[in-house]
């Protein structure tokens, strides 16, 4: 078989499986969808989910432990924005918070004026904010965040212990990040994600951010494979994707193989041993 045909083969424990979410409607998309000026706003200033964009939540919810995924995510990783953190709560967080059970809830009652009960985080993966997967820096103010102090009231089991600055120092109101430098964040973040013990993972991101990260790879696939890699997220959509180690970024051991040879004993393959028959004449 042709080793080039369109197959590869990489040890198992040298690959991750990413589940990638674009949150669910803000209140932006619907105002930049009749106007795109009012993406200059700052009524859109960190831009909350709308009552849609709840129920987009609730679907994509019942979809991930339909089909089993909500058990296998071992870590959630989200943009530090207040959209996509009631998204990856949503979707990926426990049952609805119950008083007078020991645990912080993943959000709080009524975050950013949802109408919405408080978010457990029993039975749920652990949840860390990344500024890596934010989306287009600059400009915009729906993509500004609020201090970091802020958003530790409304998702209190959301670990913000990866970000540096309380306030926003990384977006400006006069200069937008340039489409390359929001690619470089992306490989930047897989990279990072090389030092997780984790294989699983949900990021819950942002249209821009996930669609120029993709766009650096699936250059050596077929045109059909990277155009399922690189094309825009709808709202609340998961796409899940499989990222391989080549380089030797990590380090990990696998934990399904096996040495063999266990206890030692003869082990010399059936085909070199024909060989060796053959070449001394013929076998006793």
């Amino acid at each position: 078989m042709d080793a080039n045909e369109g197959q590869s083969i990489y040890p198992l424990h040298r690959c991750k499986t990413l589940h990638l979410v674009r949150h669910a409607q803000g209140i932006h998309n619907v105002a930049g969808e009749k106007n795109h000026e009012a993406y200059l706003s700052y009524d859109y200033f960190d831009a909350q989910l709308t009552p849609l964009g709840w129920k987009q939540v609730d679907n994509l919810r019942a979809h991930v432990q339909a089909c089993g995924l909500s058990k296998k995510i071992e870590l959630v990783i989200s943009s530090p924005l207040l959209r996509t953190m009631q998204t990856a709560a949503g979707v990926f967080g426990g049952e609805a918070y119950t008083d007078g059970i020991d645990a912080p809830p993943l959000m709080k009652d009524n975050v950013g004026h949802s109408g919405r009960a408080a978010i457990s985080s029993l039975n749920s993966p652990p949840f860390i904010a990344v500024e890596l997967c934010r989306e287009h820096l600059g400009v915009h103010p729906c993509d500004k965040r609020r201090s970091i102090h802020e958003y530790r009231d409304m998702f209190p089991a959301i670990n913000f212990s990866l970000i540096e600055s309380d306030e926003d120092i990384l977006w400006t109101p006069d200069s937008r990040e340039e489409n390359a430098e929001v690619a470089a964040r992306g490989l930047k973040l897989l990279k990072w994600l090389w030092t997780r013990k984790e294989k699983e993972i949900a990021i819950v991101s942002h249209s821009g951010f996930l669609f120029h990260a993709l766009s650096a790879f699936g250059n050596d696939c077929h045109p059909t494979v990277k155009s399922e890699l690189c094309k825009h997220f709808a709202n609340c959509e998961l796409r899940s994707v499989i990222i391989v180690d080549r380089g030797l970024i990590g380090s990990d051991e696998s934990s399904t193989n096996y040495p063999g040879k266990i206890p030692h004993g003869l082990d010399l393959p059936s085909d070199v041993a024909d060989e060796k028959n053959q070449g001394n004449g013929p076998a006793h």
